[in-house]
Parts: C-alpha cells; sequence; structure tokens
C-alpha cells in the first residue's frame, strides 16, 4: 500500500468522479484508475462500485476513508517534523575548537551572537585531524586549528597570531624578571604535550629553543593545565608554556607567566573550511572570526 494510491483514493472518495479526481490530481484518469485497481487487488476488496454515470464507495471504501485519512495526516507531520529538523540543522554551526584559544574564543562568540540572527553555533572538540576530517566529510562546518596546514579540498583562512607565554615557579629567579630570554631556560626542565598531541605547539617551542642555542632538557610531559600548572608551581621547577589568550584567564597560585625573548615564540591560528560556496551561517562566522582579529584581545597580536 503506497501513500501515493490512498491519496488518489481520498481523493476519489470526495470527488465520486474519476475525471475530477484526475483534474485535481493533475494526472490523467488512466493513473488514477491504474493506482486504484492495485490498491483494490493488494486489499483484496473493491473500494468503488463503477458504472457509467456513477461512482460510490463500497462499505470497504467507506471504512477505509479515515484510516486514509489520517495515514496522509501521519505523512504530513511527519514531512513537517523532518523540514523542521532540517532547518534547525541549517541553522546551526558546527565549529571545531582548539585548545588554549582562551579570550580569543569569547571574541568571536559574542560576534558571533551579534550577526548570526537566529543561528545557533555548536562547539566540538577533538584532535587536529579528527576535525579537519568532519571538515572534509561536512560533519563539522569549520575548525579553528594552530599551525599551517595543507589539505585537499580545504582552505585555510588565516586569523589571528598569539605569543607564547613561559610558566614559571613563582619562587624562580627568572620568574622577578618582566620578560625572559629563552637561553635563560635552558637548564630548567621542559614539559611539553608529545607531538602526536600537538605537533603545532610541539614543534614551535624546539625550534624556538634550538634557534636561542639549545637543546631543552625534557621534563615530565605537560598532562592537563590544572596538574601541570601544580607540579611547576609546588614540586620540582621546571617550564612549560600558554598561548597568551589562555595564560590570561590562568591566574594560578604559585606560577607566572612571562612573555619570552630570544626568539618571542609566535603561533598563528586558521579558521579551515571546505571550497564550496559557505551557507549563511558559516559566512556569519567567518566574518565574526575576521571581526575577532580587528577588535581582539590585548594579548593577541593581530
Amino acid at each position: 500500500m503506497e501513500i501515493r494510491q490512498l491519496r488518489y483514493f481520498l481523493t476519489v472518495a470526495e470527488e465520486l468522479h474519476f475525471g475530477r479526481a484526475a483534474e485535481r490530481l493533475h494526472i490523467v484518469q488512466s493513473a488514477v484508475s491504474q493506482q486504484l485497481r492495485r490498491l483494490e487487488r493488494e486489499l483484496g476488496t473493491e473500494l468503488f462500485t463503477r458504472s457509467t454515470r456513477v461512482v460510490r464507495l463500497t462499505a470497504a471504501g467507506d471504512r477505509l476513508v479515515p484510516y486514509a485519512r489520517e495515514m496522509l495526516a501521519l505523512q504530513a507531520r511527519a514531512r513537517e517534523a523532518l523540514d523542521e529538523l532540517r532547518a534547525e540543522q541549517a541553522a546551526t554551526v558546527r565549529l571545531g575548537t582548539s585548545s588554549g584559544l582562551g579570550t580569543w574564543l569569547d571574541a568571536v562568540l559574542a560576534a558571533f551572537t551579534r550577526l548570526a540572527g537566529h543561528a545557533q553555533l555548536e562547539l566540538v572538540t577533538g584532535t587536529t585531524d579528527d576535525r579537519l576530517a568532519q571538515v572534509r566529510t561536512g560533519e563539522l562546518d569549520a575548525t579553528l586549528l594552530r599551525g599551517e596546514r595543507t589539505d585537499p579540498g580545504l582552505e585555510f583562512l588565516p586569523l589571528w597570531q598569539d605569543e607564547v607565554r613561559a610558566a614559571l615557579p613563582a619562587g624562580h629567579p627568572l620568574a622577578a624578571r618582566d620578560t625572559v630570554e629563552m637561553a635563560h631556560l635552558a637548564d630548567l626542565p621542559l614539559r611539553l604535550s608529545p607531538p602526536s598531541r600537538n605537533p603545532a605547539l610541539h614543534g614551535l617551542v624546539l625550534r624556538s629553543c634550538r634557534e636561542a642555542g639549545f637543546e631543552p632538557v625534557l621534563g615530565p610531559e605537560f598532562t592537563n593545565a590544572q596538574d601541570t600548572l601544580a607540579a611547576i608551581g609546588y614540586a620540582k621547577p621546571s617550564w612549560t608554556v600558554f598561548y597568551a589568550p589562555h595564560a590570561a584567564q590562568l591566574p594560578v597560585p604559585g606560577v607566572v607567566f612571562r612573555p619570552l625573548t630570544g626568539p618571542t615564540p609566535v603561533m598563528r591560528t586558521y579558521l579551515a573550511v571546505r571550497g564550496d560556496p559557505p551557507r549563511a551561517g558559516l559566512r556569519a562566522l567567518i566574518e565574526a572570526c575576521y571581526e575577532a582579529v580587528e577588535h581582539g584581545p590585548e594579548t593577541g597580536i593581530g
């Protein structure tokens, strides 16, 4: 039994005339008759008595009418529900986020809320590779990521740059300085996330240390911000790094954050999107990102 057959059946039941029913359905009369014959064969009973002058419902046809109306109404409600879902999905922008965005993410969210109308922003976390794969498949509309990448089929829109801050024990002699030269950290164990977890930052810090003339002494691995900072503040002296906007949100007893010089490590953030034309919600997100660059946190360097 097909929905189309039930629609034809109800139209004929209302008109009691195959010609007028065909006109209402915008199809030829023979198609109406053919589909109703198939429906009758499937149900094993006649739904109409037909003569050259009169078409009437049989008892079976009369019994079927309310059920047919109910089924068509259910179909209409199902379509409405799916249309509503598609509208909600179209109005939701799924954005992959990178760790350490700090006040930049606040600036993007505030700008998007103002620019996007009724669209909603859903934030999704995951590894860089996972988020890029989800952008390629359309599971994500875009993702923020640190460091330059190349990927066929994706565009990488350059956004802001952030300096990297050193997190040091508050009681260490270097903590008394306004800035810290990279070379002065040569003998202090460095806590870093492994390259498998944060390749961009890991590579940046190692390159900066080597540019300053030393190979860093690697201490225990960076696990998470809370535990690593607690160890730096109160365990054996060591140091790690945070992006400046993130550091600004992390007042931690026993730890200070200091700018680095000689060199000053800097990382750029990108927005990865597919190459096809963006829909309205994604356009609002891109505009929000650019607005954040223009009016972003003072801890960034634009």
